[in-house]
């Protein structure tokens, strides 16, 4: 990977301000000023059906109007496995067919894959015709140049010297997340939205993440680096054990979206509880889980529980919405 460009005067007085080396984006998104949200709400239907879930979830929640920007659509395409392994195809259609009923301005669909090529794995996924259909752009960001990306040295790091952040997402108009619901065998305990940012760091810094005893946390702050303007997880199929490319599947049968990454993630982890999955999550608490504890340390979620509104988003979720409601509140 390229090495790090020389940091401009403008960088510097933004390095001043909040602590860490970005560019223009980190100025306007949550890492500079914007206070974590006193209560948020996470959307929830019972359904198969990703196309009509992804509708639904979007429908009942309140959040920022894409209209007039270009949106940058942030999947899960670790590698081409079937979901949970990646994005579902069907659930990036869905996201990407919204923000457009909604105005949006251009889409752009990036990632980094790993640990395969990220060009033979959006091929494998036919991301590009689907692009091509869709009227979008593809960006991979193994591709970028040096100019595209900005090293990030959170406050209280547990990065050896930061982490570098592609650029395009972390200064885009208009950043949608769109995860997937499950575990992670190899450290992260837990692969769901905030893990979702991992994507959007060089591979070159992955050695120094996986061999840490802090992985969860520097997952965590790797979030420093965009903020979602909404976040849908599609939960229809998940793994309760193993991941993050193949594992114990289980039809969970769930579709959530929520603005805060936090939230959804503690939703979506109370889900698995529900569920009965691996011993590193059934037996600690969920905002006890290192990649939200640190995350609402910096600032980038709710809480707690008691911050959290579970919403049916059909009058058929109401009864499983309660079932998780409890599970949230007992963490």
């Amino acid at each position: 990977m390229p090495s790090q460009p020389r940091m401009t005067r403008r960088d510097f007085i933004r390095t001043s301000a909040v602590g860490v080396v970005a560019g223009s984006a980190i100025g306007r998104s949550w890492a500079q000023t914007t206070p974590a949200p006193a209560t948020t709400k996470v959307v929830l239907i019972k359904t198969t059906d990703r196309t009509r879930g992804v509708a639904g979830v979007l429908k009942s929640l309140p959040f920022p109007s894409p209209r007039g920007k270009k949106v940058f659509v942030k999947p899960n395409f670790n590698t081409a496995d079937p979901p949970p392994g990646s994005t579902h195809n069907e659930t990036l259609r869905a996201l990407i067919l919204e923000m457009k009923s909604r105005g949006a301005a251009g889409i752009i669909i990036g990632d980094r894959c790993g640990p395969g090529n990220t060009k033979k794995v959006m091929e494998d996924k036919g991301i590009p015709s689907l692009a091509s259909e869709l009227g979008a752009e593809v960006m991979n960001f193994e591709e970028l140049g040096p100019e595209n990306w900005v090293r990030i040295r959170p406050k209280g790091s547990h990065w050896k010297d930061g982490f570098d952040f592609a650029r395009p997402l972390a200064e885009a108009e208009y950043a949608a997340a769109t995860c997937c619901l499950k575990t992670h065998q190899y450290g992260g305990v837990h692969t769901m939205s905030l893990k979702l940012a991992v994507g959007a760091v060089p591979r070159q810094f992955m050695r120094e993440l996986h061999d840490s005893l802090d992985q969860r946390k520097m997952i965590g702050e790797i979030n420093l680096g965009y903020r979602p303007r909404v976040i849908v997880m599609d939960g229809v199929e998940a793994f309760v054990d193993g991941g993050p490319m193949t594992g114990k599947l289980v039809a969970a049968g769930v579709i959530l979206a929520a603005t805060d990454r936090v939230a959804i993630d503690a939703v979506g982890l109370a889900v698995l509880k529900d569920l009965g999955t691996t011993e590193a999550i059934m037996s600690k608490k969920i905002f006890a889980q290192d990649q939200l504890a640190r995350a609402v340390e910096l600032g980038l979620g709710v809480g707690g529980p008691d911050r959290i509104e579970i919403v049916a988003g059909d009058d058929d979720s109401r009864a499983y919405v309660e079932r998780i409601k409890s599970v949230l509140a007992q963490g």
